[in-house]
């Protein structure tokens, strides 16, 4: 049975290995629990590997010690990596409501990486999260084709990739919101290594709908919004909780409310259980899901994803 791991990894690292060359990129996923025996995703990030097993429940706990030493061993062998730079986590499903990607550690390993002409920093030690979705990489070249002189809204906006590529692309001018300063301040570390840290791009801190609902009064209107929200997520900062299946027809309507004449939306949610309500609502919603989902990215449920133009 290790074997069958093992031979996928070998596999996947030869085909998209050199797919990944021709792409430009130096951050992909080698590996997408494949094989369910396995349930492992291994990322590769320039010299450096992450590695998150997604247990299932009969592994959890000290059961999988075993499973999971061979797995890091083969990913060690195979990919020709250091064991130090193999950076290990465990994705626990969380009750929902409680905080998803809390911080893990303080070791700091940082490194950039590249996505074609983009540059991002990522964290590959102290959050289950890196900084960079993978799965959103076919999206983000959309935008980044989508944005010669437009003005450009990234919605929750992270660690701000959307942005990147909105910039990179030639957008006029964009706006990030997201609560969190410290993802903030990540998407300023990034717009400085794309060479477009510029009075074009601005970064605001803010609860999204809140914000939404006060922009819309005004006469600030967007060409192209990129909006992603989480499943959940709850603040002290936030005005109450947020749900994207509760809350969607809420923040759908505030965001077309933003949109100029002719704008596009691209509107994603990693939510599985996601179920769109689109009556009533003044746009064209077109499902992009799975085209959207990028060749090393095995899971089709990773996200969904349309693009959705106004109607009225």
């Amino acid at each position: 049975m290790p074997a069958e791991f093992r031979n996928r990894l070998q596999k996947n690292a030869r085909h998209l290995g050199r797919w990944a060359e021709r792409e430009g990129l130096t951050a992909w996923r080698v590996y997408d629990r494949d094989v369910p025996a396995f349930p492992f995703v291994v990322e590769r990030y320039g010299p450096c590997v992450h590695l998150v097993e997604y247990p299932r429940r009969a592994q959890r706990g000290t059961g999988g010690d075993a499973l999971r030493a061979e797995v890091f061993q083969d990913v060690v062998d195979v990919l020709a990596v250091a064991p130090e730079d193999v950076f290990t986590k465990t994705h626990t499903p969380q009750p929902w409501g409680r905080a998803q990607y809390g911080r893990l550690g303080d070791r700091g390993k940082e490194l950039e990486v590249r996505e074609g002409p983009l540059r991002f920093w990522v964290n590959l030690s102290d959050r289950l999260d890196t900084g960079l979705f993978l799965d959103h990489r076919n999206t983000r070249a959309r935008v980044m084709g989508e944005s010669a002189g437009r003005r450009v809204l990234n919605l929750f906006g992270y660690t701000g990739a959307f942005t990147v590529a909105a910039a990179v692309g030639g957008a006029v001018r964009t706006t990030t919101v997201d609560l969190s300063g410290t993802y903030l301040e990540w998407a300023e570390r990034n717009l400085e290594a794309n060479g477009v840290a510029d009075g074009r791009n601005t970064v605001v801190r803010a609860d999204v709908l809140p914000w939404l609902e006060a922009t819309a009064a005004t006469d600030d209107r967007f060409d192209l919004v990129i909006l992603d929200p989480p499943a959940h997520s709850t603040s002290k900062a936030m005005r109450g909780d947020f749900n994207v299946q509760r809350d969607q027809r809420r923040l759908l309507e505030s965001t077309l409310a933003l949109l100029a004449p002719g704008g596009i939306l691209y509107f994603s949610t990693n939510y599985r259980g996601f179920r769109l309500k689109p009556e009533r609502l003044p746009a064209a919603f077109q499902e992009l899901t799975p085209k959207s989902l990028p060749p090393d990215v095995h899971q089709r449920d990773a996200h969904r994803c349309w693009r959705v133009r106004r109607t009225d």
